[in-house]
Parts: structure tokens; sequence; C-alpha cells
């Protein structure tokens, strides 16, 4: 008959038997496992791999760089600004980037005014505009300021410089002058910043444009330019200089801008784009008797 110290040693043997044979089993599975991951790991590599040399990541940067957007549209708060008017927002992709768009302003006085507004140099300018126009924005507002850089201010509904609509876009083509430095005068000879007929976006903080452009009716030049460049005058500049001639009296704000008669935009409309050369970047008007 076994002694209880033998079956002590027996019972021992056997818990140790089953540990061990616990901790065999667990080493296993780990192994397993690990086996699993590196197998998975190694798939993925390889299905990277082979989609890398297949030009799959070329083919989704080139499908995204396609769809970015052609401009950015900044909303505005209406309840804060109530002299902003909503109207919807422009398209941000799909836009024209390449050649030009009329735009027909016809005023209460005279004959139509015409100008390109370039599409390769201020795409977003022109969209914006183009947008407005459809929407009847510009109709039956006035031009409430003549300006003393020798422009036209026209664009804004209210009538206070506020005006706009319920969105604003970045400065676009703003002109570089040749000047040692932004207190500089500009150098004798040169062309002027703006030259007569010039088109331009105007904005109250600068870079915040909507609604509201410059018609210049005669050159002006600055060492600091500030209005983005948007196209040309075609036709009717003589339209533009005569409104330019006209007094001003005080706006109720202390500044002497106001045209002593109203000039009312019966109508503003903006045509399709048309492929080829763009107005250059001074804006200088085209040469043609009706540009005066």
């Amino acid at each position: 008959m076994a002694s209880s110290r033998d079956r002590q040693r027996k019972l021992a043997r056997e818990k140790l038997d089953r540990q061990l044979a616990r901790r065999a089993a667990a080493t296993r599975r780990r192994r397993q496992i690990q086996a699993g991951v590196g197998a998975a790991l190694i798939l993925v590599l390889v299905v990277a791999g082979s989609a890398w040399a297949l030009g799959a990541f070329d083919s989704d940067s080139k499908q995204n760089t396609a769809a970015a957007d052609t401009c950015l549209w900044t909303p505005q708060d209406a309840t804060a600004n109530t002299n902003l008017k909503d109207v919807g927002t422009p398209a941000t992709r799909d836009l024209p980037t390449d050649g030009t768009r009329a735009m027909t302003v016809t005023t209460n006085q005279g004959g139509p005014i015409t100008a390109e507004l370039s599409l390769t140099n201020s795409p977003c300018a022109a969209a914006s505009i183009a947008h407005l126009a459809s929407r009847s924005f510009y109709d039956n507002t006035k031009c409430h300021e003549i300006t003393a850089e020798g422009a036209l201010h026209c664009g804004d509904p209210s009538g206070t410089g506020l005006g706009g609509p319920t969105y604003s876009f970045y400065d676009e083509e703003v002109p570089t002058v040749p000047s040692a430095s932004p207190s500089a005068s500009p150098a004798p000879g040169q062309p002027p910043t703006y030259p007569k007929g010039t088109v331009a976006m105007v904005s109250n903080p600068p870079g915040s444009n909507g609604s509201q452009f410059l018609i210049f009716f005669k050159d002006f030049t600055t060492a600091d330019p500030k209005y983005p460049v948007i196209g040309r005058v075609t036709g009717g500049l003589d339209v533009v200089e005569k409104i330019g001639a006209l007094p001003t009296v005080d706006n109720g704000t202390g500044a002497k801008v106001k045209p002593s008669t109203d000039v009312t935009i019966q109508s503003l409309t903006v045509g399709e784009p048309v492929t080829g050369a763009a107005p250059s970047a001074s804006g200088a008007p085209a040469s043609s008797p009706s540009a005066g």
C-alpha cells in the first residue's frame, strides 16, 4: 500500500504536468495568433504594393485634383449686417478659368457700358458677378460714389458701401508696382496702376470682395494698389466719363462723393464665356471708337 508521502508526490506531479500542459497550449495559441497577424500584414502589404504598381493611388490623386474647388465663398452674417442681401452662392467648382465674359451695364445716363471680365486672371470675380447678374442683384441699384481716384463706384444695393451678397471672396489680381517700398512713389514713366477703363473690385475691408466694383474714367496711379482688377471697358467709356464729370454732394458722412444726379443701373448682364486672349493685368481698355 502506497504511503501518504508517495500519494502527495504523485498528486504534485500530476498538478505540475497539468500546469506544463496549459503553458504549452497557451504558447501554441500565442504563436498561432502571431503567425496569423503576420500573414495578414504581409497580405495587406502585397495588396497595397500591387495597387501602387497599378497606379491606383495616382488615380485617386488625379480624381481629388479634378474635384478641387475653383473658388471659395466665405459666408457673411446678414443678421450682423442688414445691408447684405441673400441671393444664394455661386458654384465652387467646374468654373471657366480661360478667356473672357462680356458684361453689359445699362444706366439712366446714356448708352450701355460694355466690359470684358477676365476668366484667366479673375475667375472668381467673374463667377460672382455672373451669379449676381443672373439673380437681378444689380438691377435698379445706384452707383453711389464718384471716388477721388477717378472711378465710378457701383454694385451696392444699399448705397452705403457696406452692402453686398451674403458671401465674400479673396483678391485675385491686385496690380504690382515696381517701387522699392510700399511708401515709395511709382517710378516716372511707368504706366498708370489703374488705366482709364479699368474695372476692379472694391470691398470694405479690403480682401472681402462681394458685389461692389469700380469703373475708372481716368488714369489712377498709386504706390499701394488695393483694388483687384477684373477686366476692362470695351465700349461706352464716354458714358463713364460723362458720369465722372457730374458734380458731387455730401453723402451724409461728410464725404463729398455722391453724384448730384442719381446714377442708376437699370440692368447688368453677363454673357457666356468666350475662349481667347484675356485682358491684360493692367486692365487697359480695348482700342475702339466706342471705348473713348
